[in-house]
């Protein structure tokens, strides 16, 4: 390479290694939002990679979509000046990328400018990857412009390759919702005063009609009943409340998973929940005095070859 090209082209590698640097420092406002925090922010564990096309629906929040896509186009143009400067193989490329990328999320993290995301170094180096990729594919031709134009172009198509793949990858390992069934369908050993004829009351002078089951005790009793789930993940979904007609004693309702308590309800007022649970053995709840709970379901999360 003629010495003047190689200087312009490390002149424009710095310059962008520049922009980009100040952006994860100083951009989207981060200085600021560093004021008050003295929390190391950090995700060690890989979750989803944070792709995908663009969809009708995130026009209406589209920051967030733009930010995680600019994680990824904004260090293709990496890939492709350091192969121009050095004739590094890939392997050694996207290594010394990576302990980069890795190192700079730590002072991210340590100077409270950002945290250290371990799905953000995937995303950024996957980036980089499909410069180095484009730019072995385009800078195969001696005409300039057209090594040029053909970069462009298999970094377009390969960037479409990686965010399809990657929607592809996260659909396969991301649950979804089943459909709801009625958690008096399930069996249980305990025993359970589950009202039949689903009468209706008043919460708060509002008529409620249950319409799927009725979970209530006599007032002077403690009811409760355990459902086993075999380590599944599910989302339950319930109906609270204390009839108007009910003194200040009251009544509560305790919910436990694998034996600990993770949610109560005690106030007076109606409540519509929706608990996600995750690996769940045995869910028992517990009633006490003349609290009641109705249409009471669950949905077990499922990937979708289950």
């Amino acid at each position: 390479m003629k010495i003047e090209k190689r200087k312009r082209i490390l002149t424009l590698f710095i310059i962008y290694t520049a922009l980009i640097l100040y952006f994860l420092f100083f951009g989207f406002g981060r200085p600021g939002a560093a004021v008050g925090v003295d929390e190391y922010r950090y995700n060690l564990i890989p979750n989803i990679i944070s792709l995908r096309f663009l969809t009708i629906a995130d026009f209406e929040y589209f920051q967030p979509w733009f930010f995680n896509f600019g994680n990824f186009a904004g260090f293709i143009p990496i890939g492709i000046l350091i192969p121009l400067l050095y004739q590094w193989k890939f392997f050694k490329f996207i290594s010394l990328f990576f302990l980069s990328i890795l190192m700079i999320e730590t002072v991210q993290m340590l100077t409270f400018l950002g945290s250290f995301d371990i799905d953000d170094a995937i995303v950024n180096t996957l980036g980089a990857a499909v410069g180095f990729g484009a730019y072995k594919i385009g800078f195969r031709f001696t005409s300039i412009q057209k090594s040029i134009r053909f970069t462009i172009m298999s970094a377009i198509i390969l960037s479409i390759v990686v965010i399809g793949f990657s929607e592809l990858l996260n659909k396969s390992f991301t649950k979804k919702e089943g459909a709801a069934i009625a958690l008096n369908e399930l069996k249980t050993t305990e025993d359970i005063r589950i009202d039949n004829d689903l009468q209706s009351f008043e919460i708060e002078h509002v008529k409620m009609e249950p319409k799927i089951n009725l979970y209530e005790s006599d007032g002077n009793t403690v009811e409760s009943f355990t459902y086993s789930f075999d380590g599944q993940d599910i989302v339950l979904s319930l109906n609270y409340g204390i009839p108007d007609n009910v003194g200040d004693n009251g009544g509560k309702v305790v919910i436990s998973v694998n034996g600990q308590e993770i949610e109560s309800y005690s106030n007076k007022d109606q409540v519509s929940s929706e608990i996600h649970l995750e690996k769940v053995n045995k869910l028992s709840i517990t009633i006490e005095g003349k609290a009641k709970l109705w249409d009471v379901t669950f949905k077990e999360m499922k990937y979708w070859w289950n």
